[in-house]
Protein backbone atom coordinates (compact mmCIF):
# COMPACT_ATOMS: atom_id res chain seq x y z
CA UNK A 1 0.00 0.00 0.00
CA UNK A 2 1.27 3.46 -0.81
CA UNK A 3 2.04 5.84 2.03
CA UNK A 4 -1.34 7.52 2.37
CA UNK A 5 -1.58 9.84 5.34
CA UNK A 6 -4.96 9.07 6.90
CA UNK A 7 -5.78 9.93 10.49
CA UNK A 8 -6.37 7.22 13.08
CA UNK A 9 -8.16 8.25 16.28
CA UNK A 10 -7.97 5.77 19.15
CA UNK A 11 -10.12 6.40 22.22
CA UNK A 12 -10.80 4.44 25.40
CA UNK A 13 -14.42 3.34 25.91
CA UNK A 14 -15.56 2.67 29.47
CA UNK A 15 -18.75 1.09 28.09
CA UNK A 16 -16.80 -1.36 25.93
CA UNK A 17 -13.77 -1.68 28.23
CA UNK A 18 -11.49 -1.35 25.25
CA UNK A 19 -10.03 1.03 22.72
CA UNK A 20 -12.20 2.08 19.76
CA UNK A 21 -10.71 3.17 16.44
CA UNK A 22 -12.16 5.90 14.26
CA UNK A 23 -10.86 6.56 10.75
CA UNK A 24 -12.29 10.08 10.23
CA UNK A 25 -11.82 10.29 6.46
CA UNK A 26 -13.81 7.07 6.01
CA UNK A 27 -16.41 7.65 8.75
CA UNK A 28 -20.09 8.10 7.94
CA UNK A 29 -23.17 8.85 10.01
CA UNK A 30 -23.84 5.12 10.10
CA UNK A 31 -20.30 3.97 10.88
CA UNK A 32 -18.00 6.03 13.10
CA UNK A 33 -15.80 3.30 14.57
CA UNK A 34 -14.14 0.67 12.43
CA UNK A 35 -12.33 -1.64 14.82
CA UNK A 36 -11.17 -1.95 18.41
CA UNK A 37 -8.60 -3.55 20.66
CA UNK A 38 -8.06 -4.60 24.25
CA UNK A 39 -4.82 -2.59 24.30
CA UNK A 40 -3.76 0.59 22.52
CA UNK A 41 -1.20 -1.38 20.54
CA UNK A 42 -3.78 -3.95 19.43
CA UNK A 43 -6.18 -1.18 18.39
CA UNK A 44 -3.42 0.48 16.32
CA UNK A 45 -2.50 -2.81 14.64
CA UNK A 46 -6.17 -3.47 13.85
CA UNK A 47 -6.54 0.08 12.51
CA UNK A 48 -3.64 -0.44 10.09
CA UNK A 49 -5.22 -3.66 8.81
CA UNK A 50 -8.65 -2.08 8.37
CA UNK A 51 -7.19 0.96 6.62
CA UNK A 52 -5.36 -1.29 4.16
CA UNK A 53 -8.58 -3.24 3.49
CA UNK A 54 -10.58 -0.03 2.99
CA UNK A 55 -8.06 1.32 0.48
CA UNK A 56 -7.98 -2.00 -1.39
CA UNK A 57 -11.78 -2.12 -1.43
CA UNK A 58 -12.12 1.45 -2.75
CA UNK A 59 -9.56 0.75 -5.47
CA UNK A 60 -11.16 -2.58 -6.47
CA UNK A 61 -14.55 -0.86 -6.76
CA UNK A 62 -13.11 2.04 -8.75
CA UNK A 63 -14.11 4.52 -6.06
CA UNK A 64 -12.12 7.65 -5.33
CA UNK A 65 -10.28 7.55 -2.04
CA UNK A 66 -11.15 10.26 0.46
CA UNK A 67 -8.69 13.12 0.57
CA UNK A 68 -6.44 12.79 3.65
CA UNK A 69 -6.93 15.67 6.08
CA UNK A 70 -3.57 17.03 7.11
CA UNK A 71 -2.53 19.41 9.85
CA UNK A 72 -0.62 22.48 8.81
CA UNK A 73 1.62 23.67 11.64
CA UNK A 74 1.99 27.41 11.96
Amino acid sequence: MSQLKYRVNIVWSDADQGYLVKLPEFATEIQRYFTDGDTYEEALKNAQEVLELLVESYQAEGRSLPQPQTLQAA
